[in-house]
């Protein structure tokens, strides 16, 4: 049997998994070709995939009472009554909140490797009056190497004015969505307020690949050495270098680690598995980090799709950690709660930040296998459900992981990764040395943040809406 590598992709948003399955794998096609409608032989195609691999294949109608005739499918999709793939989701978008579709195979693809035609930024858009007229983008993430960041942009800029835009409720949405090249006019907290700065960033887009082993750094208080890992994406192109992150923990002593998951939607179930197995307390290869709950039909025909997967030898594993401290948001998602998950039988996961999203299904990537290529539909259907060791899998709900200390972040403008006055950093750290950091250390002693308790437009929403994925997924065998 062929080799068969699970990848999670956690999101959002993005499930992949670790290579720990065998068996050949490739979707099967019995789709026959009929000219009714320009749009049934894409459909009938796309119902006998999701009767092979749908997690809730058992809940599908017979082929004959769907409407073929419907449109395919639309990225993002919510009119379940108008395109064909939504139509035959279970409960969606309640139930099943998570299959979706890309009439683009390689713009699907793309984005669960982090690849994208960006900026390269992630803000959250929050109304900055009381009239909730006015927004502002406020930068969380800049990609390493982006048109962002090499125009200078940086996580705490705030952003009031695109190419001489006032950002506001009716445009900001859409302002960056339309245009290739863009100012962006700063702003500033003065007396109180947001206002502009007079400075200016221009920035033209490009395809970017996101690197989410995107900041770390060891901190020494007292007896403890902290490790502080800001990870925003389960990439296992960058799997390497997660590996020589936790080297360097290793070899600096560290016995607390703080891993900030909440800009991660998601990613590669290895890439979840091989963090697992870098953290884990008393490393042991015969124990299991999760197992995966298929349909009747994948596991009565691949029987090892069931088998257990468990911890990988890592040199770098830290080794005696009695706990793992993680920073969550809404957005932390799938192979990001999976790791939590994972670990919780084996070490104490204190969480500090948010809910998380709530997705512990995980789905596949499937494409038109025929030569000639008939169509170019990318499906990303849910096709599993994760456990771990004790059988837990409760956390798939809208309101995900409950955070053992719950801490809004709402300080805006966000302080630089690792600064101690970052409210969930902050948080950590106190839990960590029993001792209270002040609310903020600046030079002047004077307040260069404020909280925002009006309404948040969009959280933590990168610049290219194909990176908003919050998914787990498994690739079929190249």
């Amino acid at each position: 049997m062929k080799t068969f590598w699970i990848k999670l992709l956690v999101i959002s948003v993005l499930l992949n998994f670790i290579a720990c399955k065998k068996d050949t794998l490739e979707p099967t096609d019995n789709t026959t070709n009929t000219t009714n409608s320009p749009n049934e032989a894409a459909n009938s195609w796309v119902y006998d995939q999701m009767k092979e691999w749908y997690l809730w294949a058992d809940l599908l109608p017979e082929k004959a009472k769907t409407d073929l005739t419907l449109v395919t499918g639309k990225d993002g999709e919510n009119d379940i009554k108008k395109y064909y793939f939504y139509s035959l989701l279970n409960d969606y978008p309640n139930t099943d909140r998570f299959s979706w579709i890309n009439e683009n195979i390689t713009d699907l693809t793309n984005s669960l490797g982090g690849v994208s035609t960006s900026f390269g930024f992630t803000r959250t858009a929050v109304y900055l009056d009381n009239t909730q007229t006015t927004v502002g983008f406020f930068v969380s993430y800049v990609i390493l190497n982006s048109p962002a960041e090499k125009a200078g942009m940086k996580r705490g800029d705030i952003i009031l004015t695109i190419n001489g835009t006032q950002i506001d409720k009716n445009n900001y949405a859409t302002l960056l969505a339309s245009t290739e090249t863009a100012t962006f006019g700063l702003g500033e907290l003065k007396n109180g307020a947001f206002v502009s700065s007079g400075k200016t960033l221009q920035a033209t887009k490009a395809v970017v690949q996101n690197d989410p082993v995107h900041f770390w750094k060891v901190i020494e208080k007292g007896d403890k050495k902290i490790g502080y890992l800001v990870y925003t994406q389960f990439i296992s192109e960058y799997d390497a270098k997660l590996k020589t992150i936790f080297g360097e923990f290793k070899a600096q002593g560290v016995n607390e680690l703080i891993l900030d998951l909440r800009l991660n939607g998601g990613g590669y179930i290895s890439s979840a598995d091989l963090i697992s197995s870098l953290i884990v307390k008393n490393l042991n290869t015969n124990n299991i980090i999760h197992q995966d709950e298929w349909n009747a039909n994948i596991t009565k025909k691949y029987t090892s799709y069931s088998t257990p997967t468990k911890f990988s030898n890592q040199a770098n594993n830290l080794g005696t950690l009695n706990r793992l401290f993680v920073l969550t948001s809404n957005g932390t998602a799938s192979a990001s709660e999976l790791v939590i998950n994972s670990l919780r039988p084996y070490m104490d996961v204190i969480i500090i930040g948010d809910h998380t999203y709530g997705k512990n299904v995980g789905s596949i990537t499937i494409k038109d296998a025929s030569k000639p290529v008939r169509w170019s539909w990318g499906l990303q259907p849910i096709v599993l459900r994760t456990k771990n060791s004790k059988g837990e899998s409760d956390y798939g709900t809208k309101d995900g992981f409950t955070p053992n200390y719950l801490v809004k972040d709402n300080i805006y403008p966000y302080k630089p990764w690792g600064d101690e006055s970052e409210p969930l950093f902050k948080k950590a750290l106190e839990v960590i040395t029993g001792v209270t950091i002040p609310a903020e250390v600046t030079v002047n002693a004077r307040r260069s943040t404020r909280e925002l308790n009006s309404q948040v437009l969009e959280l933590h929403e990168s610049d290219n809406p194909d990176l908003k994925l919050k998914d787990m997924f498994v690739s079929f065998p190249k």
